[in-house]
């Protein structure tokens, strides 16, 4: 693999575990500086960007909540300082819980859409700037499996994800002129570590992949490492599946 970010700053949110965490490291193997975000586990945070740093790449950790507004600006302002530049964003934090539409309350199904929906309108608002001045911005967005088949017990995030993919698209078409593609990748029946009292979703039982097993978080981070790159310029406003075949469709 070549160094195609080497110059470039790359932030990813949600980035002190799995997809995340993925993400973040192979981005930096190609070369890029990355700010390294987790909501308030700074000692994952922290030990993501020592996998950076040993790897001879440099990485700064911000800790704070994408739903914050002032929060993500100042993570932001942060990058710029520290790198004097942002190439590349990708907002991956998100909430997936369960609970069924008749018990849960409005609070429940806001606190997903604050994160996962209004965090990306926050961090895409707050980079906006400094991804302009790129001249080549990326902007990745990763969506949800259930977005496209729906999930029983998921009605928030199921909503969330499919905005995320209207929002990509729109995107998509306000900020060509700008030099900035915006895409989502779509992870599908990825194996991921989770506590124990956080199973599995439900609906991962409902589908089976044509490959016959899970993918894991490093290939999703390669698809985006792909849709960041320079051989992906002529990508813009997709969703791409990454699903081992669970799921067929656009």
């Amino acid at each position: 693999m070549t160094r195609e970010f080497s110059g470039k700053v790359a932030v990813v949110t949600g980035a002190g575990r799995n997809i995340g965490r993925a993400i973040a490291l192979t981005l930096a193997e190609g070369g890029a500086s990355v700010v390294v975000n987790a909501r308030s586990n700074r000692a994952e945070a922290e030990a993501v960007a020592r996998e950076i740093e040993a790897g001879g790449g440099r990485a700064i950790v911000h800790i704070g909540d994408v739903a914050d507004v002032a929060g993500v600006q100042a993570m932001a302002d942060a990058a710029v300082k520290r790198f004097s530049r942002i190439d590349i964003l990708v907002n991956n934090a998100a909430l997936r819980r369960e609970k069924s539409f008749a018990d849960m309350d409005y609070a429940e199904w806001r606190e997903i859409l604050d994160v996962t929906l209004d965090g990306t309108f926050h961090c895409v608002k707050a980079c906006l700037p400094a991804l302009r001045k790129s001249g080549a911005g990326t902007i990745v967005n990763i969506g949800g499996l259930s977005a496209h088949t729906g999930a029983k017990n998921r009605a928030h995030v199921v909503t969330a994800k499919a905005g995320i993919i209207g929002f990509t698209r729109a995107l998509a078409h306000d900020l060509a002129d700008d030099g900035i593609t915006v895409n989502c990748v779509v992870p599908g029946l990825i194996g991921t570590p989770r506590p124990k009292d956080k199973p599995e979703p439900a609906h991962h039982l409902t589908h089976n992949t044509i490959t016959g097993n899970r993918g894991l978080p490093e290939d999703v981070a390669a698809a985006v490492r792909f849709l960041c790159g320079p051989g992906a310029r002529y990508i813009n406003g997709q969703a791409i599946h990454t699903n081992g075949g669970a799921y067929l469709g656009a």
